[in-house]
């Protein structure tokens, strides 16, 4: 007889882990007595981080008696007390590979309906002082799984579980948890899973991307070139006070490879430091007779900017990595929004090109912001590749004065703010490619959707580093990335690229993570043990080793910090 052994609550307390705050609530301890499970929570219990446990699909979860045993002879332990595994319900029986998505099943008073398996954490592993144990519940096919409440009521331990509905599609916990984690996965089981009407929200959008990645594999393709080579300066031409283009080609004169609009190039630059620092830039144009263009502004304090915009000259050498990004004009022919503030018109620039060449019949929104005329680099050359298509809509806002009316191009003083953009009435059908400094982008996606764009059609470019996403921290002072406490290290240089800051690697033999957290260089991760991906970073140049070995390898091109060390120098895009 299948049963429940313990009912477990807790409230999320802080507790110190590496030198940081957590806040979670995976402490959970036996109840005695009848206790109340309410739709979103049990009377009593919490969750630290909102976002990735609790809510309805994940009110409460299940973990299995047979499974501790499993653990306490894996571990040679003995220590184990319900809710050891953060989970509220501790049953006899309901194993993983037996029980199915949508199964229902009736406890006490209760009744709960199966949703998904348990989200891989570190936090478990932080409970359990086995930090590997995310990566071990997926490879072992123990995760246990979560339940929404679809009667609530009072349960007990010692109350019967009694199966009262079986979930359509016959896929179970184990099943669904490896189909999403471990690799070999096929198309019709992800299509299956992705249709399991039971299975939490998330989890379908998980199958549906998987599904789409599977499809598209045969069209996917990589960097142009694997790490540096070596690029020449052909010319810098001056665009305005500030900014000034550098235009780039091959020392042998060979045609370079064709980009994506809206792609950007990462340079290391030994002209410039030592180190030699490493910075991104967006290609200003999709060709320029077979070499590419970059137009940089100069910051009074950035050392590389100033060495691009003053120092550098034709006939120099920097080393670039191939053209890479995700912020790219899509082949749609609905109308197009290219909204840019200062440098950020760079990218944008790149896709007006390439609907220039490409002749578009699409109706095109060209909107900037910039401080005065002067300022405005790139300026005529917008406008005359605007001038060329048919449906084109230029809008230039200046902040810091009233502009005279240059010809046929509306202008207008203020800056671009979230109430002018609205009032420009643009289409709700377009779709949207945002590019400027992190405060801008943000006040555009608000007004772009309150002027009725789908956020899902609304894109944007961040030149610096991502937000972090470390869930159960305790959010700190933003401290600029820095060189780790301590003495250097000896190995490696580690080189984070959107953070400007180049690390000899520790001599400790932490993760590349451990170390970009040593750094304060912004990060993403959850499991911390290559199971979950979220960690998984661009690497430009370098080779690097797993320990302990991820669950399914990302991407070529791809690494994930959290269990990667480095064998030789490395340049990682974060």
């Amino acid at each position: 007889m299948q049963s429940l052994l313990s009912v477990n609550v807790g409230m999320p307390k802080d507790h110190c882990w590496q030198g940081r705050t957590v806040h979670t609530g995976v402490w959970k301890y036996p109840q005695d007595g009848p206790v109340m499970v309410r739709r979103l929570n049990i009377d009593g219990d919490g969750q630290g981080d909102t976002a990735g446990h609790g809510g309805e699909q994940r009110a409460v979860l299940v973990y299995q008696i047979q499974s501790y045993r499993y653990w306490q002879r894996h571990f040679g332990r003995d220590d184990f007390e319900y809710g050891q595994f953060g989970e509220n319900l501790t049953v006899d029986g309901l194993a993983d590979d037996e029980v199915c998505i949508g199964d229902r099943y009736r406890i006490g008073e209760a009744e709960f309906e199966v949703t998904q398996p348990r989200v891989t954490c570190y936090r478990v592993g932080l409970r359990l002082d086995e930090p590997e144990m995310p990566a071990l519940l997926v490879s072992h096919h123990r995760p246990g799984f979560y339940m929404r409440v679809i009667r609530e009521g009072h349960i007990r331990a010692g109350d019967p579980i009694v199966r009262t509905r079986i979930g359509p599609g016959a896929m179970s916990v184990a099943d669904i948890d490896a189909l999403l984690y471990l690799p070999e996965r096929d198309t019709a089981t992800l299509r299956r899973a992705a249709s399991l009407t039971a299975l939490s929200p998330g989890w379908q959008g998980s199958f549906r991307e998987l599904l789409a990645t599977a499809e598209a594999s045969g069209t996917t393709v990589g960097p142009a070139w694997p790490g540096f080579r070596a690029l020449r300066v052909t010319k810098v031409v001056p665009e305005s006070a500030t900014v000034s283009s550098i235009h780039l080609t091959t020392p042998d004169g060979v045609p370079l490879p064709n980009v994506l609009a809206g792609q950007y190039l990462t340079l290391r630059l030994p002209g410039a430091g030592t180190p030699a620092p490493v910075r991104s830039y967006s290609l200003s144009t999709v060709s320029d007779n077979g070499g590419y263009r970059i137009s940089v502004k100069h910051e009074p304090h950035g050392s590389v900017s100033t060495y691009l915009t003053t120092r550098i000259r034709p006939g120099d050498t920097v080393d670039a990595a191939a053209p890479r990004g995700d912020f790219v004009l899509d082949d749609d022919t609905g109308p197009v929004l290219l909204v840019s503030a200062g440098i950020g018109l760079t990218p944008v620039l790149a896709m007006l090109h390439e609907l220039a060449a490409r002749d578009s019949d699409r109706e095109i929104w060209w909107i900037h912001g910039a401080r005065r005329p002067r300022e405005h680099p790139l300026a005529a050359e917008a406008h005359a590749l605007l001038a060329s298509l048919p449906h084109g809509h230029e809008h230039v806002f200046y902040s810091a004065e009233t502009p005279a009316e240059s010809g046929d191009t509306p202008t207008a003083s203020g800056r671009l703010t979230a109430d002018k953009l609205i009032a420009l009435s643009i289409p709700a059908a377009a779709t949207a490619y945002v590019c400027g400094p992190t405060s801008f982008m943000s006040d555009m996606w608000q007004a772009l959707t309150a002027s009725g764009l789908d956020p899902a059609r609304i894109h944007s470019e961040l030149f610096g580093t991502l937000a972090p996403v470390n869930p159960g921290i305790d959010e700190q002072a933003g401290l600029p990335p820095h060189q780790p406490p301590g003495p250097p290290g000896t190995g490696p240089l580690v080189t984070f690229a959107r953070s400007g800051l180049s690390v000899p690697y520790p001599d400790d033999e932490h993760s590349v993570l451990d170390l970009a957290d040593a750094c304060d260089v912004p990060s993403r991760w959850s499991c911390r043990t290559g199971v979950c991906h979220t960690c998984t970073t661009t690497l430009l140049a370098g080779a690097i080793t797993y320990r302990p070995a991820p669950l399914e390898a990302p991407p070529d091109g791809e690494v994930l910090i959290c269990c990667a060390r480095p064998d030789t120098d490395i340049v990682l895009d974060m």
